[in-house]
């Protein structure tokens, strides 16, 4: 249970990184929901690192919270099997 949590955060943060990637219509209401639900999830790293162009700061900073919420979320799983 542990491991699908954290690959479902991880899963909307890279869906918000492909939406920026391919110049979504920030406009649309699904857009909205996932940037939202994106944004909340990487609350901690949103703003880690401010670099140009925009595409570029969303896949650093939205990036990185994915690959911690994988990594994480994946060895607390197995962490937890075990015992």
């Amino acid at each position: 249970m542990i491991a699908v949590v954290a690959d479902v955060a991880a899963l909307v943060i890279g869906l918000w990184i492909l939406l920026i990637l391919l110049d979504a219509n920030r406009t649309n209401d699904f857009v909205d929901f996932v940037h939202s639900l994106a944004g909340w999830l990487a609350g901690w790293s949103r703003d880690m690192f401010t670099v140009d162009p925009d595409w570029w700061r969303v896949m650093l900073n939205y990036g990185i919270a994915a690959v911690v919420y994988l990594l994480i979320g994946n060895t607390a799983a197995r962490a937890v099997r075990r015992f």
